[in-house]
């Protein structure tokens, strides 16, 4: 199935402030193409980290076998589980700097700080500065995933309790970070 299971969705999205035992990055996207005022999707779906390779990576990798037109312009929307380590903020600002003709946006559910705390702010500020518009993901975000790449069966998304509170919380991290 292209769609995510709804027990996969909610364990590895839920934006705890402590996230013991989530190890894996979950990457939903939508691509579409700008045509002046309007818009075409082109692709959407998930991707969750392989061994050996960060999902971020993965999706480079993906993207640029498209062999995009350098005369087009493409916008590209992740709803991440995970922000992007150091590595991958590196990987990702190159690319974008290599298609100008792309947008990227990032929405994340919870940021990644390794041991080295230094290193994950500086990277998303990076990232920042090549392009990307960066955010966390708000009840909104994770409602659009919900109907968008999870096999809810029809069912209504119900935020869990400390979703907006933990937002908000993560919200202000991320633009201390950014500043």
């Amino acid at each position: 199935s292209i769609l995510m299971q709804r027990r996969l969705f909610l364990y590895n999205f839920r934006n705890l402030r402590k996230a013991k035992g989530r190890r894996e990055t979950y990457l939903c996207y939508v691509v579409k193409r700008r045509d002046s005022a309007t818009s075409c999707s082109l692709d959407f779906g998930y991707l969750r980290n392989q061994m050996g390779c960060h999902v971020e990576v993965l999706f480079l990798r993906y993207i640029a076998a498209w062999d995009l037109d350098p005369g087009r312009c493409y916008r590209i929307t992740w709803f991440t589980s995970w922000s992007p380590c150091y590595d991958c903020a590196q990987h990702i600002a190159s690319f974008l700097r290599s298609y100008p003709n792309l947008t990227l946006r990032i929405f994340m559910a919870r940021l990644y700080f390794c041991e080295d705390r230094k290193a994950e702010p500086e990277g998303l500020r990076r990232l920042h500065k090549a392009g990307a518009q960066i955010a966390i993901m708000t009840f909104k975000d994770f409602f659009y995933c919900w109907n968008t790449f999870v096999e809810n069966r029809e069912q209504t998304f119900k935020g869990w309790e400390g979703l907006h509170e933990n937002s908000v919380h993560l919200a202000r991290k991320l633009r201390r970070i950014l500043l």
